[in-house]
């Protein structure tokens, strides 16, 4: 029998740390997750009990141990096809689609570009589409699918599901999740895309085993996601983490958040290739011919691609300084460019460091769209907790 997910699947606090242990870091032993998590073994077998018959844990075949340390152990593992989750990333043209295991590995992908009218009526009519497409793809997503997250840019209220504010679709206080969730039957969460990402890298990825951890993203937009005490933030107002939007210039050019001199305004692609066509002249001039002159020598280009890279470092050196994160990811579509201003990045961030937190490393991790898909679908998984 499926559980009823409309609540969560774990509520007890043994249940919690080690079933999440187990899904980023299984499969372990019974003496291993006692040790890890603080419990009593008497604690994690009846922590288990219940997720084993749910069909949610297994035991493996049992492991040798060394002479004389005693009988075999039978580690305990996480079902991944227990259940599936189907995440949907909403970029500015297109949607991405992702079926997840309850490991977050993807199962099965597919897009849909969007037509000229990028209102929420008919993104969401193509959203459905989308998801009806994807649990078609295998008798077992329908039969054992339930969440489904969607991760869009911008200020989203994920407990009330609503997208508050997102400048790349141009939408306003939009009920996303409900609308959705009528549409589809499924139990639906709706996320800031960067936070979304922040999640799955967090559990799944570079950040496993942090409690203090950070993600960035640099392409369209600006974006941050914060980890503090092993638990994403999003703050009083749902809104921490928005590096983006950190006034580094008092004169520098207006942000579409209403403030000037943003990190995002300076160094977002829209607003490279602004300051590159004031620089020129060249009105006509789209993002990869400013990426071309640049490369090509153009000192003005390269003067613009560099202060985007001294107002991302100098953004990141923020974050640290006030978080104090144990590692940082840097990714997004903006990696492409590196070359044109990694250096800068890292110089600025190196200055703008106090002392001991520049020993922070920066990781570079490509993320392809389908990444962004599958961190919407880690939403269904973290849903399973309280």
């Amino acid at each position: 029998m499926f559980p009823n997910h409309s609540q969560p699947l774990v509520t007890a606090p043994a249940e919690t740390a080690m079933l999440a242990l187990l899904l980023a870091e299984g499969p372990l032993s019974r003496v291993e997750l006692a040790r890890r998590t603080g419990l009593s073994s008497t604690a994690v077998t009846k922590a288990a009990r219940p997720l084993i018959e749910d069909g949610y844990l297994h035991e493996l075949p049992p492991e040798r141990t060394a002479p004389g340390a005693g009988r075999p152990v039978n580690p305990l593992a996480v079902t991944a096809d227990r259940e599936f989750f189907v995440g949907v990333k909403i970029s500015a043209d297109a949607l991405f689609g992702a079926v997840c295991d309850l490991r977050a590995g993807m199962r099965a992908t597919a897009g849909r570009p969007l037509g000229g009218d990028r209102g929420p009526e008919a993104v969401i009519i193509l959203l459905c589409e989308l998801v009806e497409e994807m649990l078609d793809m295998d008798p077992a997503f329908r039969e054992r699918a339930r969440h489904l997250g969607i991760a869009v840019s911008g200020d989203v209220d994920r407990g009330a599901g609503r997208v508050r504010y997102s400048v790349l679709p141009g939408w306003h206080d939009i009920a996303l999740a409900e609308t959705v969730a009528k549409a589809t039957g499924l139990t639906v969460t709706v996320e800031n895309d960067v936070k979304a990402l922040t999640a799955a890298e967090h559990w799944f990825g570079d950040g496993i085993g942090t409690e203090y951890f950070a993600l960035v993203t640099i392409g369209a937009g600006i974006g941050s996601g914060l980890v503090v005490n092993g638990q994403l933030i999003a703050g009083a107002y749902g809104v921490a983490g928005e590096m983006g939007h950190i006034s580094i210039d008092p004169a520098g050019p207006p942000c579409h958040c209403g403030q000037v001199g943003c990190v995002e305004a300076i160094a977002s692609t829209d607003a490279i290739l602004a300051a590159v066509r004031g620089e020129n002249g060249r009105g006509d001039l789209d993002f990869d011919g400013a990426v071309q002159l640049a490369r090509g020598g153009d000192p003005a280009a390269r003067a613009v691609f560099a202060r985007a890279g001294q107002a991302i470092g100098t953004g990141i050196a923020t974050l640290v300084n006030l978080l104090g994160p144990e590692r940082i990811v840097v990714t997004g579509e903006g990696l492409d460019t590196y070359d044109l201003f990694g250096v800068h990045i890292r110089d600025a961030y190196a200055r703008h460091c106090f002392k001991a937190a520049a020993k922070c490393p920066l990781t570079l991790r490509p993320l392809p769209w389908e990444e962004w898909a599958r961190g919407a679908a880690v939403l269904g998984i973290q849903a399973l907790f309280p």
